[in-house]
């Protein structure tokens, strides 16, 4: 039965893989409409607009629109136009299915209970939003608010969840929620503050707010933050020593805090006793 969880997790992880994708291009589409001062018509809607191909613009049908196999039936290109379609496609949509059954063996709560069941499903939602923010920024530099605003509410429900299915103790989570929303946004405000936007944007600062008060408390947030860091320090030494970046390169921040969070989202208390371990021996 574990097995059949995990194919739908996997499958469910395809559809919205897919989704991510079509959020990334028309939210480009949108901005770049906005800076050239162009009104988008309604096919390019992220709500209402129906999927279409990226170079014809030619509306695609069902089975152009099959995650992943459409992708390799079509030999990796537009049944209309062609014209080759972008790797990206099929490569987030494995990412974030991947991604979803990683969630899913490693969740740390019982999905005994309806409750703990629906906090699985609003991390995947959650985790959903911060693939699409991953991918962004490490495509375009920018980390956009409306998605973060979502994962905002999204997180607001998980809270609630989490104190009537895990922690019953109304002051634990909302104390904890506030302080990793200080911590993780405050420290990112201060950095941005004092480099005048140099070191990080706003985008890093309302991000590190979201993951700290998603996350919750001073030891989840201090963490994550650090390992953040470390992701990141070890990703851009590897590419000076490479000469693929120098000094001056623009390195995206936003990814390496998604891969904090998310570590210590599943493995939280693993890291917490290596801490204590840490300090008793």
């Amino acid at each position: 039965m574990k097995y059949f969880y995990i194919f739908f997790i996997f499958i469910f992880g395809l559809i919205f893989g897919s989704f991510i994708n079509a959020l990334e291009w028309r939210l480009r589409q949108k901005e770049q409409a906005e800076l050239d001062k162009i009104n988008l018509d309604n096919s390019l809607s992220i709500i209402n607009g129906r999927s279409i191909c990226p170079s014809c613009r030619h509306q695609l049908n069902a089975l152009d629109l099959i995650p992943l196999v459409s992708y390799l039936l079509l030999k990796g290109k537009c049944r209309y136009c062609h014209q080759k379609i972008s790797w990206q496609y099929p490569f987030v949509e494995l990412l974030t299915a991947l991604t979803f059954v990683i969630f899913y063996i490693f969740w740390p709560y019982s999905l005994v209970s309806v409750g703990g069941i629906f906090l699985l499903v609003i991390s995947l939602l959650i985790l959903t939003g911060l693939i699409a923010l991953f991918i962004y920024d490490l495509k375009w530099y920018i980390l956009p608010s409306s998605i973060i605003y979502v994962l905002f509410g999204l997180a607001f429900i998980y809270k609630v969840l989490f104190y009537f299915t895990i922690d019953q103790n109304i002051s634990s989570v909302v104390v904890g929620s506030l302080i990793g929303l200080l911590i993780g946004g405050g420290l990112f405000y201060l950095t941005f503050i004092l480099s005048k936007g140099q070191w990080i944007g706003g985008g890093d600062v309302r991000l590190g707010a979201l993951l700290g008060f998603f996350l919750g408390g001073p030891i989840n947030s201090l963490i994550f933050l650090f390992l953040a860091s470390f992701i990141g320090s070890i990703y851009s030494i590897i590419l000076l020593l490479t000469k693929k970046a120098n000094r001056k390169s623009l390195i995206p921040f936003g990814p390496f805090l998604i891969l904090g969070a998310i570590l210590v989202q599943l493995f939280s208390l693993h890291f917490r006793l290596f801490i204590h371990d840490m300090f008793i021996y």
